[in-house]
């Protein structure tokens, strides 16, 4: 029996990617050992810190600013997490902040300054609704996924070990706070803390008419000598991931996959909004939008030198124009 080519996956333990991590569906020529146990954190933090995995579904701008720095990671258009981000703007409640552009000039704690959530938000924050990042103080509570020297004008610090921006937020230590997931004091219904966007889904949903943009939280990288050496496995990977992502989807349109009585209505009502395919891998029209725009967000925001372009931030996966399963002779 010929050999295969053994290489590690490090990602989440998703829907999308269940027929690849079963054996469903088997990437050509590779004996894959898929790793799904860790948190997001974590991953990343081994992927680009450690280097532990050949691929990894990796923090969308920590990568880029990986690649801005040179560090020996690329990437394929796979983007097996994406979300909107208004709901997760948090604010203390006797702050005085009623509306977005409160938030100017305010303290404001995040996860740690990479994380592509928060990076999001900043943008958005800026582009939306008028609130410069370099006009706020942040605080960061965790360590970066990558090394980075701030810009001097940027008002960042970081926080001690003992501290959490999620209780000083709740305190009154900090005006706001933006994260990647619900924090604590507001799931544990504190008073003092509550969203800056009560009706979080209208703004998103408002957010995607305007823009376009389902924004892309995470990219799937792979280490640049696996891609130099084997030239072959980012797109062999590319569509051995797509094709998991169809079959996932197909399951998932089934309204008894989960115990939810309006599951179905919620399917059709994100396929009105976002179209057949809003979890689209590729550097289609739309997700190429979406890119441009967080590149151009870490470079506004001094992160990366220049505005890295798509080529330099993602391998070519194609195959030719009229190439593949479909156009088999």
């Amino acid at each position: 029996m010929a050999s295969r080519l053994p290489l590690t996956l490090a990602c989440g333990d998703y829907e999308i990617v269940r027929a690849l991590k079963e054996g469903e569906v088997e990437p050509d020529g590779i004996d894959l050992t898929i790793l799904t146990e860790m948190d997001s954190t974590t991953r990343h933090w081994r992927f680009l810190r450690n280097r532990e995995f050949d691929m990894a579904e990796v923090s969308a701008s920590s990568y880029v600013v990986a690649r801005g720095l040179g560090h020996p990671f690329r990437a394929i258009p796979v983007f097996l997490h994406r979300r909107f981000r208004h709901g997760f703007v948090f604010i203390h409640t006797k702050a005085g902040i009623r509306k977005p552009s409160d938030l100017a000039g305010r303290r404001i704690g995040v996860k740690s300054f990479l994380v592509t959530a928060v990076h999001w938000l900043r943008g958005i924050l800026e582009h939306e609704y008028g609130v410069p990042h370099k006009g706020v103080h942040w605080f960061a509570e965790l360590d970066e996924d990558i090394e980075f020297t701030p810009p001097s004008d940027l008002k960042l610090t970081r926080l001690p070990h003992e501290k959490s921006v999620e209780t000083m937020l709740a305190e009154g230590e900090l005006d706001a706070v933006l994260h990647s997931d619900f924090i604590k004091p507001f799931v544990a219904g504190d008073p003092r803390v509550a969203r800056l966007f009560p009706d979080y889904k209208a703004e998103e949903q408002a957010y995607f008419k305007k823009t376009g943009i389902f924004p892309i939280m995470h990219v799937m990288g792979i280490k640049a000598e696996i891609a130099e050496r084997h030239p072959w496995v980012p797109i062999n990977m590319f569509h051995a991931l797509n094709a998991a992502k169809a079959i996932g989807m197909r399951r998932a349109e089934n309204p008894r996959l989960v115990p939810l009585a309006w599951y179905r209505e919620a399917w059709e009502e994100q396929e009105a909004i976002l179209g057949s395919d809003p979890w689209e891998y590729g550097l289609t029209p739309r997700n190429q939008h979406t890119l441009e725009t967080l590149a151009a967000y870490s470079h506004e925001q001094g992160l990366t030198p220049r505005r890295l372009s798509l080529d330099e931030l993602f391998l070519d996966v194609s195959q030719g124009r009229k190439r593949g399963d479909e156009f088999r002779i």
